[in-house]
């Protein structure tokens, strides 16, 4: 008989950890205990992957009833229905959340709707007031986004409260150039906000390739999404309100800096004043400019476990911490925060610790996906770290698809591949292109399986389609 109440006590009930509690208590038959303090599903499905993509479905079709007349239909739009559209919303978010938790029971997993504290390596202290023990330990928090550290910082939101919104604002500035940031600046404006966005870098979706993140940015711009790079706040208030249909009430620039209140609960538009000595007012300001991971009050540093400058946890190849019976897994590791990976992961840690099998998790070639409109689905090297790493050749090519062409619209896509110079392997595949998340999943096996140029040439292509460009590139646009 176990000295502990649990052989594996998980806390996190996102994707990562209900994973790895439902195989560990299903498949390798431990006795398993869940803790989670919100809302079952964590992040992807409560209020990230889930519900973003959703909201990209919607502010697609703007633009399709447009170019459905462009096809012969007589079809016209009427005005977006926030209400309509987040009731439905939340209606499939609570039908998700149902779904994991069934899951869970069904795998024989304990669940205690609760927060969950380590108190030391094979002790949990519950919220409940409720004390367990348990073998092993694994820690499947996630993280959350952060506001940036400046004077009423709290008059802006953050992902999380998009989908919490009453109304839609009528104009929002985005304060970020990463995928968050890029996605929603995407979905807001084809739902008709008008959307302004703030980057302190040169470009936005840095890390990302360079060719894909200009086209992006220029694609986005045409659509009318007003970027601003090399730019941030300075100083952001609310205004005073003039009433429902007026104008904010004028509020004279010099006022920046001086003693007015930290909020004015009145509530007019938020006035940011930018870096570039711009002032503007808006009726939303969100901030896309960080995450950080869930690890506050949890006790790990008090036993042993080693915490980042991030709060993320530190972990070995197999995801064990510096403590021996304490795991953790997913984004509050902060290595590559995909619900994929965390999945992963989750999978890799029961591989490991109850299968008797000891699996590293494996973090190369994953591909992925943004969706921005149009998406961006990337695998494998950039251009710019692939050039730094070895001789490569570049094939490239970007054209106006059929789709949009058809009704008229400047739109470009473009299919990239990145390839060693002297092993003639794919180090890399950039598509930016409607549906391109669809096809970096395809691609993503070709290059994971180390497939070179001439497999791609090899392959026939399928027509008419975008993406028969991949398998068509005879001669290399550029060398590096």
């Amino acid at each position: 008989m176990s000295d502990f109440d649990y052989d594996l006590f998980v806390i996190g009930g996102g994707s990562g950890g209900v994973r790895a509690a439902r195989v560990a208590a299903g498949e390798a038959g431990a006795k398993v205990a869940l803790a989670e303090e919100d809302r079952y599903g964590g992040t992807c499905v409560i209020r990230g992957c889930v519900p973003k993509k959703l909201m990209v479905f919607a502010s697609g079709y703007g633009d399709t009833i447009e170019e459905a007349a462009h096809y012969g239909w007589d079809v016209s739009a009427g005005d977006f229905n926030w209400q309509s559209f987040s009731g439905h919303l939340n209606t499939e978010l609570d039908r998700l959340e149902g779904v994991y938790r069934k899951l869970l029971a069904g795998s024989g997993v304990t669940t205690y709707d609760a927060r969950a504290r380590v108190a030391d390596p094979h002790t949990v202290e519950l919220s409940t007031g409720d004390t367990v023990t348990a073998k092993h330990i694994l820690v499947a928090t996630g993280g959350r986004p952060v506001r940036p550290e400046m004077k009423n910082a709290h008059l802006g939101i953050v992902s999380d409260d998009i989908f919490h919104l009453p109304e839609l604002p009528k104009s929002i500035l985005i304060v970020g150039g990463g995928y968050i940031a890029c996605e929603f600046a995407c979905i807001l404006n084809g739902l008709g906000v008008e959307v302004t966005q703030y980057y302190r870098g040169a470009q936005i979706l840095r890390g990302f390739d360079e060719e894909a993140r200009g086209l992006i940015a220029e694609e986005m711009s045409q659509k009318g999404i007003d970027i601003h790079t090399g730019t941030n706040i300075v100083e952001m208030y609310r205004t005073p309100d003039a009433g429902q249909d007026g104008p904010a009430m004028p509020i004279e620039p010099r006022q920046f800096g001086g003693d007015e209140p930290e909020d004015d609960a009145r509530g007019g538009p938020i006035r940011v004043k930018a870096t570039s000595g711009g002032v503007q007012d808006f009726d939303a300001v969100l901030f896309a400019t960080g995450r950080r991971s869930n690890t506050d009050d949890m006790g790990l540093e008090e036993i042993g476990v080693t915490l980042g400058r991030n709060g993320q946890i530190e972990v070995d190849a197999y995801s064990q911490t510096k403590v021996p019976s304490i795991y953790a897994i997913g984004d509050v590791t902060d290595r590559v925060n995909l619900t994929p990976v965390a999945i992963r992961e989750g999978m890799a840690f029961v591989e490991t610790v109850f299968n008797g099998n000891p699996t590293p998790v494996d973090h190369t070639l994953i591909p992925s996906a943004v969706f921005t409109q149009p998406e961006f689905g990337t695998v494998g090297l950039t251009e710019e770290a692939a050039r730094d790493q070895e001789p490569i050749e570049v094939y490239c090519t970007s054209f106006r698809p059929m789709h949009t062409a058809f009704a008229g619209k400047p739109a470009r896509v473009l299919m990239k591949l990145v390839v060693s110079a002297a092993t003639r392997k794919v180090l890399g595949c950039h598509i930016v292109a409607p549906g391109a998340g669809e096809m970096i999943q395809m691609a993503g096996v070709a290059v994971k399986m180390g497939a070179t140029k001439e497999d791609f040439d090899r392959t026939v292509a399928v027509h008419p389609t975008m993406s028969e460009e991949i398998v068509t590139m005879r001669n290399p646009t550029r060398t590096a």
